[in-house]
């Protein structure tokens, strides 16, 4: 579920793009991000994931099943679109149309990833209280 979705409420269609994103890096891992959980590290599939890209260890991701089926450069491709996909803010989300055409041709130069935050530290940009009222927290 999109963080903004979660916090705020919000919908649009890239919180369709952070599913789809979700789904990408569970297709290529082999695992459910509903069901992953590392000890070790205390994160995510996404935030294991992120980890993973950032030590360029992302070859550790992929599923034990097909890491050694001669498509590992499509494998890497496509973690890196599902990372773009999974981009903590919306506005920093590729849309559809774009991710369709990063799946499907051969461009050489992805947009670079923006710095990790993990969902579980999402902050919402706009308050969640209406104008005029006041936030009673105890």
């Amino acid at each position: 579920m999109a963080p903004e979705y979660a916090m705020e409420g919000r919908f649009s269609e890239k919180s369709d793009v952070y599913s789809f994103g979700v789904l990408l890096l569970e297709i290529v891992s082999g695992r459910r991000n509903t069901s992953f959980y590392n000890d070790e590290n205390e994160v995510s599939l996404l935030g294991h994931a992120w980890k993973l890209w950032n030590a360029n260890e992302a070859t550790k991701l992929i599923d034990a099943a097909i890491v050694n089926s001669g498509i590992q450069t499509e494998m890497l491709r496509y973690i890196h679109v599902g990372l773009l996909c999974v981009q903590q803010f919306a506005k920093d989300r590729p849309d559809v149309s774009a991710v369709l055409l990063m799946l499907t041709s051969e461009i050489s130069n992805l947009p670079r990833l923006k710095f990790l935050v993990i969902q579980e530290d999402y902050v919402p940009q706009k308050s969640l209280v209406p104008t005029g009222f006041i936030a009673i927290t105890t």
